[in-house]
Protein backbone atom coordinates (compact mmCIF):
# COMPACT_ATOMS: atom_id res chain seq x y z
CA UNK A 1 0.00 0.00 0.00
CA UNK A 2 1.55 3.29 -1.09
CA UNK A 3 1.87 6.32 1.18
CA UNK A 4 -0.27 8.29 -1.26
CA UNK A 5 -3.14 5.83 -0.95
CA UNK A 6 -2.98 5.87 2.85
CA UNK A 7 -2.87 9.67 2.87
CA UNK A 8 -5.94 10.04 0.66
CA UNK A 9 -7.83 7.32 2.51
CA UNK A 10 -7.31 9.10 5.84
CA UNK A 11 -8.14 12.44 4.21
CA UNK A 12 -11.49 11.20 2.92
CA UNK A 13 -12.41 9.57 6.21
CA UNK A 14 -11.73 12.88 7.95
CA UNK A 15 -13.61 14.83 5.27
CA UNK A 16 -16.62 12.50 5.57
CA UNK A 17 -16.72 12.91 9.35
CA UNK A 18 -16.51 16.70 8.99
CA UNK A 19 -19.22 16.81 6.33
CA UNK A 20 -21.73 14.55 8.07
CA UNK A 21 -20.91 15.44 11.65
CA UNK A 22 -20.51 19.17 11.07
CA UNK A 23 -23.65 19.48 8.95
CA UNK A 24 -25.64 17.36 11.40
CA UNK A 25 -24.50 19.50 14.33
CA UNK A 26 -25.40 22.71 12.54
CA UNK A 27 -28.85 21.37 11.69
CA UNK A 28 -29.31 20.38 15.36
CA UNK A 29 -28.43 23.95 16.38
CA UNK A 30 -30.85 25.38 13.82
CA UNK A 31 -33.64 23.08 15.02
CA UNK A 32 -33.12 24.17 18.64
CA UNK A 33 -32.96 27.89 17.88
CA UNK A 34 -36.15 29.62 19.13
CA UNK A 35 -38.45 31.34 16.65
CA UNK A 36 -39.92 34.10 18.82
CA UNK A 37 -41.91 35.79 16.05
CA UNK A 38 -44.46 34.65 13.49
CA UNK A 39 -42.76 35.99 10.36
CA UNK A 40 -43.72 33.99 7.25
CA UNK A 41 -43.12 35.91 4.02
CA UNK A 42 -46.50 36.73 2.47
CA UNK A 43 -48.38 35.46 0.63
CA UNK A 44 -47.88 32.54 2.99
CA UNK A 45 -49.83 29.27 3.26
CA UNK A 46 -52.25 28.82 6.14
CA UNK A 47 -51.80 25.04 6.49
CA UNK A 48 -48.84 22.77 7.18
CA UNK A 49 -49.40 21.00 3.84
CA UNK A 50 -49.21 24.37 2.13
CA UNK A 51 -45.90 25.07 3.87
CA UNK A 52 -44.50 21.76 2.59
CA UNK A 53 -45.62 22.61 -0.97
CA UNK A 54 -44.18 26.10 -0.70
CA UNK A 55 -40.85 24.78 0.56
CA UNK A 56 -40.75 22.20 -2.23
CA UNK A 57 -41.30 24.90 -4.86
CA UNK A 58 -38.70 27.14 -3.24
CA UNK A 59 -35.90 24.56 -3.09
CA UNK A 60 -36.55 23.19 -6.59
CA UNK A 61 -37.50 26.28 -8.60
CA UNK A 62 -36.02 29.11 -6.45
CA UNK A 63 -39.27 31.06 -6.75
CA UNK A 64 -38.23 33.90 -4.42
CA UNK A 65 -34.97 34.42 -6.33
CA UNK A 66 -36.86 34.37 -9.64
CA UNK A 67 -39.10 37.18 -8.43
CA UNK A 68 -36.10 39.13 -7.17
CA UNK A 69 -33.59 38.89 -10.02
CA UNK A 70 -34.04 36.89 -13.20
CA UNK A 71 -30.36 36.80 -14.18
CA UNK A 72 -29.14 35.58 -10.81
CA UNK A 73 -31.96 33.04 -10.80
CA UNK A 74 -30.92 31.74 -14.22
CA UNK A 75 -27.26 31.18 -13.33
CA UNK A 76 -28.10 29.91 -9.85
CA UNK A 77 -30.67 27.43 -11.09
CA UNK A 78 -28.34 26.18 -13.84
CA UNK A 79 -25.58 25.69 -11.31
CA UNK A 80 -27.69 23.78 -8.79
CA UNK A 81 -29.39 21.52 -11.34
CA UNK A 82 -26.07 20.78 -13.03
CA UNK A 83 -24.46 20.05 -9.67
CA UNK A 84 -27.24 17.59 -8.83
CA UNK A 85 -26.78 15.82 -12.18
CA UNK A 86 -23.01 15.61 -11.67
CA UNK A 87 -23.39 14.22 -8.15
CA UNK A 88 -25.89 11.59 -9.31
CA UNK A 89 -23.53 10.62 -12.14
CA UNK A 90 -20.76 10.03 -9.60
CA UNK A 91 -22.85 7.38 -7.86
CA UNK A 92 -21.36 4.88 -10.29
CA UNK A 93 -18.14 5.03 -8.26
CA UNK A 94 -19.92 3.95 -5.08
CA UNK A 95 -22.26 1.22 -6.34
CA UNK A 96 -21.57 -2.26 -7.67
CA UNK A 97 -23.36 -3.21 -9.79
CA UNK A 98 -24.21 0.25 -11.08
CA UNK A 99 -27.91 1.04 -10.75
CA UNK A 100 -29.77 1.15 -14.05
CA UNK A 101 -30.92 4.75 -13.78
CA UNK A 102 -27.39 5.87 -12.85
CA UNK A 103 -26.08 4.25 -16.04
CA UNK A 104 -28.76 6.03 -18.07
CA UNK A 105 -27.89 9.51 -16.83
CA UNK A 106 -24.14 9.22 -17.50
CA UNK A 107 -24.26 11.30 -20.73
CA UNK A 108 -26.48 13.89 -19.02
CA UNK A 109 -24.12 14.14 -16.07
CA UNK A 110 -21.17 14.57 -18.39
CA UNK A 111 -22.66 17.54 -20.25
CA UNK A 112 -23.89 18.91 -16.92
CA UNK A 113 -20.23 19.49 -16.06
CA UNK A 114 -20.07 22.23 -18.70
CA UNK A 115 -23.37 23.70 -17.47
CA UNK A 116 -21.91 23.67 -13.96
CA UNK A 117 -18.96 25.78 -15.11
CA UNK A 118 -21.28 28.16 -16.99
CA UNK A 119 -23.47 28.68 -13.93
CA UNK A 120 -20.45 29.27 -11.70
CA UNK A 121 -19.00 31.73 -14.21
CA UNK A 122 -22.22 33.76 -14.16
CA UNK A 123 -22.46 33.75 -10.37
CA UNK A 124 -18.81 34.73 -10.02
CA UNK A 125 -19.07 37.47 -12.67
CA UNK A 126 -21.87 39.21 -10.77
CA UNK A 127 -19.55 39.60 -7.77
CA UNK A 128 -17.32 41.75 -9.97
CA UNK A 129 -19.81 43.45 -12.29
CA UNK A 130 -22.67 44.36 -9.90
CA UNK A 131 -21.62 47.19 -7.59
CA UNK A 132 -23.80 46.34 -4.60
CA UNK A 133 -22.85 42.64 -4.80
CA UNK A 134 -19.15 43.49 -5.17
CA UNK A 135 -19.38 45.69 -2.07
CA UNK A 136 -20.70 42.91 0.18
CA UNK A 137 -18.54 40.11 -1.31
CA UNK A 138 -15.98 38.77 1.15
CA UNK A 139 -12.75 36.93 0.20
CA UNK A 140 -14.39 33.70 1.36
CA UNK A 141 -17.12 34.13 -1.27
CA UNK A 142 -14.52 34.26 -4.04
CA UNK A 143 -12.58 31.35 -2.54
CA UNK A 144 -15.69 29.13 -2.47
CA UNK A 145 -16.47 29.94 -6.10
CA UNK A 146 -12.84 29.37 -7.09
CA UNK A 147 -12.89 26.00 -5.30
CA UNK A 148 -16.06 24.91 -7.10
CA UNK A 149 -14.69 26.06 -10.46
CA UNK A 150 -11.44 24.17 -9.86
CA UNK A 151 -13.35 21.00 -8.96
CA UNK A 152 -15.50 21.19 -12.09
CA UNK A 153 -12.57 22.05 -14.36
CA UNK A 154 -10.34 19.27 -13.01
CA UNK A 155 -13.20 16.79 -13.33
CA UNK A 156 -13.72 17.68 -16.98
CA UNK A 157 -9.96 17.58 -17.56
CA UNK A 158 -9.91 13.91 -16.51
CA UNK A 159 -12.44 13.20 -19.23
CA UNK A 160 -11.06 15.25 -22.10
CA UNK A 161 -7.38 15.95 -21.31
CA UNK A 162 -5.72 13.49 -18.90
CA UNK A 163 -7.58 10.20 -18.62
CA UNK A 164 -7.30 8.16 -15.45
CA UNK A 165 -7.84 4.53 -14.46
CA UNK A 166 -11.56 4.60 -13.63
CA UNK A 167 -11.64 0.94 -12.61
CA UNK A 168 -8.91 1.41 -10.01
CA UNK A 169 -10.52 4.64 -8.82
CA UNK A 170 -13.83 2.89 -8.26
CA UNK A 171 -12.08 0.04 -6.44
CA UNK A 172 -10.44 2.60 -4.16
CA UNK A 173 -13.74 4.17 -3.11
CA UNK A 174 -15.57 0.86 -2.79
CA UNK A 175 -12.71 -0.28 -0.58
CA UNK A 176 -13.00 2.83 1.59
CA UNK A 177 -16.66 2.04 2.22
CA UNK A 178 -15.87 -1.42 3.64
CA UNK A 179 -12.45 -0.53 5.15
CA UNK A 180 -10.65 -2.64 2.57
CA UNK A 181 -8.20 -0.16 1.09
CA UNK A 182 -7.19 -0.50 -2.56
CA UNK A 183 -4.44 1.29 -4.45
CA UNK A 184 -5.32 4.78 -5.70
CA UNK A 185 -4.12 5.81 -9.19
CA UNK A 186 -1.36 8.41 -8.94
CA UNK A 187 -2.50 10.63 -11.81
CA UNK A 188 -1.79 14.33 -10.96
CA UNK A 189 -5.15 15.67 -12.24
CA UNK A 190 -7.05 12.99 -10.33
CA UNK A 191 -5.13 13.70 -7.13
CA UNK A 192 -5.83 17.40 -7.50
CA UNK A 193 -9.52 16.77 -8.14
CA UNK A 194 -9.86 14.48 -5.11
CA UNK A 195 -7.95 16.87 -2.86
CA UNK A 196 -10.24 19.75 -3.85
CA UNK A 197 -13.35 17.62 -3.25
CA UNK A 198 -12.04 16.66 0.20
CA UNK A 199 -11.40 20.34 1.02
CA UNK A 200 -14.96 21.18 -0.05
CA UNK A 201 -16.35 18.45 2.21
CA UNK A 202 -14.32 19.76 5.15
CA UNK A 203 -15.24 23.43 4.79
CA UNK A 204 -18.89 22.85 3.85
CA UNK A 205 -20.26 22.98 7.43
CA UNK A 206 -18.18 26.11 8.12
CA UNK A 207 -19.13 28.10 5.03
CA UNK A 208 -22.09 29.84 3.42
CA UNK A 209 -22.64 26.68 1.40
CA UNK A 210 -24.52 25.45 4.46
CA UNK A 211 -27.54 27.35 3.14
CA UNK A 212 -28.46 24.09 1.41
CA UNK A 213 -29.90 22.46 4.57
CA UNK A 214 -30.37 25.76 6.43
CA UNK A 215 -33.17 26.90 4.11
CA UNK A 216 -35.45 24.28 5.67
CA UNK A 217 -35.06 25.98 9.06
CA UNK A 218 -35.86 29.49 7.84
CA UNK A 219 -38.84 30.82 9.89
CA UNK A 220 -39.87 33.07 7.02
CA UNK A 221 -40.48 29.96 4.90
CA UNK A 222 -41.37 27.12 7.27
CA UNK A 223 -44.04 28.89 9.34
CA UNK A 224 -47.79 28.66 8.83
CA UNK A 225 -49.55 32.02 8.44
CA UNK A 226 -52.04 31.50 11.28
CA UNK A 227 -51.15 34.41 13.58
CA UNK A 228 -54.81 35.49 13.76
CA UNK A 229 -56.04 32.00 14.57
CA UNK A 230 -53.59 30.96 17.29
CA UNK A 231 -50.92 32.49 19.48
CA UNK A 232 -47.32 31.75 18.51
CA UNK A 233 -44.92 31.23 21.42
CA UNK A 234 -41.34 29.98 21.32
CA UNK A 235 -40.31 27.31 23.81
CA UNK A 236 -38.19 29.60 25.94
CA UNK A 237 -40.93 32.24 26.16
CA UNK A 238 -43.49 29.77 27.53
CA UNK A 239 -40.98 28.73 30.18
CA UNK A 240 -40.52 32.37 31.21
CA UNK A 241 -44.29 32.79 31.46
CA UNK A 242 -44.55 29.73 33.72
CA UNK A 243 -41.75 31.03 35.96
CA UNK A 244 -43.39 34.47 36.23
CA UNK A 245 -46.74 32.91 37.14
CA UNK A 246 -45.06 30.74 39.77
CA UNK A 247 -43.35 33.75 41.33
CA UNK A 248 -46.59 35.71 41.29
CA UNK A 249 -48.41 32.95 43.08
Amino acid sequence: MSTLTVLYAVLFYFAFVMLVGGTGYKCWVYARTPQPLKIPIPPAPTTRAGVVLRMLIEVTLFRALFRSNKWIWLFGWIFHVALLAVLLRHLRYFTEPVWGWVALIQPIGLYAGFALLAGLAGLWARRFLVDRVRYISAPSDHLMLALLVAIAASGLAMKYVAHTDIVSLKAFFLGLMVFDWRELPADPVLLLHLALVAILMIVFPLSKLLHAPAVFFSPSLNQVDDAREKRHAAGWSTQIIRVDRTRGA
